[in-house]
């Protein structure tokens, strides 16, 4: 494999949580450690690495203690953007740790650094005029007018209780780009745009501002490899192939798809919107802005899907 081709590579935050029984941070280490086993691997078959992923799990344990925080005096809540920066840095700690570690035992001589990272999104996109994404954990209506009181969009969640949502507009533009691209360049493995990146606007001045918002982060990877004009975008996530007719008598997995073929699956409402949907969607924009191919599989058959094996390849035609 020719050193010059560049993969962007998502992973999901549940990456770092294998067991939803075991989720301290002991067991975090053990599921990112088997996570960059999978990485390397393709590094060492002579892929240049970029890496993003999710913070979901990690974003709902904050604001937890946010929560409970909250019931003290005098202890501040955080704001998301905030909360965005933190998993950046944590998770990228680990990743980079990690991959280091293995590079080394592997016997590949390679620097990895973390990028926090900023995604522009247009303060004037629809989804700020009414928030629809469910944070935090449910609380009673006087819980919850505490956090109204601090600005915060508060909902009541069918019959379930009160939470916080947030806008999750569509990411425009990766401000650290020519950053990420330099590091690539010099063959860095960059870990990046974690959680679709730290949602930021700017002002009439032009200054860029963070926002209480998220950002999905297979939309946010999707932009970035369309700008680093990456040779192949891989989304890792829970299962080995896309399937068509998920869960029914007539399931069939896909080793192949067309660009065309993808659109048309959509639209049949083969995807669901929470979970496969969101990650063909990020795959066919990426096709349509010039990307060559795209692989959907899980972190133990990156290698088999590299080779054709297993995993969904999407291609344009």
């Amino acid at each position: 494999m020719p050193s010059a081709k560049t993969a962007v590579i998502a992973i999901g935050g549940n990456s770092l949580i294998l067991d939803k029984t075991k989720q301290a941070v002991e067991y975090q280490w053990q599921a990112v450690y088997e996570t960059s086993k999978h990485i390397v691997e393709m590094i060492r078959q002579g892929w240049r690495v970029v890496v993003t992923h999710g913070n979901g799990p990690q974003v709902g344990f904050i604001l937890r203690r946010n929560e409970l925080a909250a019931q003290t005096e005098g202890i501040h809540t955080t704001p998301m953007d905030l909360i965005g920066a933190d998993t950046q840095g944590s998770i990228g700690y680990m990743l980079q740790q990690a991959l280091d570690n293995q590079l080394r035992l592997t016997g590949i001589r390679r620097g990895v650094v973390t990028v926090v990272t900023q995604v522009l999104v247009d303060r004037h996109d629809q989804a700020f005029v009414k928030p629809d994404k469910p944070i935090g954990g449910f609380m009673t209506p006087e819980e919850g007018q505490k956090f109204i009181d601090q600005g915060w969009t508060v909902v009541e969640d069918a019959g379930r209780g009160y939470r916080r949502v947030v806008a999750s507009p569509m990411p425009i533009e990766i401000i650290e780009l020519d950053a990420i691209n330099t590091l690539v360049e010099k063959n860095f493995v960059v870990i990046c745009t974690g959680g679709g990146g730290i949602p930021v606007v700017r002002d009439e001045k032009g200054n860029l501002k963070g926002v209480n918002a998220v950002i999905d982060k297979d939309r946010g990877t999707s932009l970035l490899a369309a700008g680093l004009k990456a040779d192949l975008f891989m989304i890792s996530t829970g299962v080995a192939q896309v399937a068509i007719n998920f869960g029914t008598p007539d399931q069939k997995n896909l080793l192949k798809m067309t660009l065309t073929e993808a659109r048309q699956y959509m639209a049949e409402g083969h995807f669901k919107p929470g979970s496969m949907y969101p990650k063909i969607e990020a795959i066919v924009d990426f096709i349509e802005k010039g990307g060559p191919q795209a692989i959907i599989t899980n972190p133990e058959n990156i290698g088999r899907a590299l080779r054709g094996e297993t995993g969904t390849l999407i291609v344009p035609a």
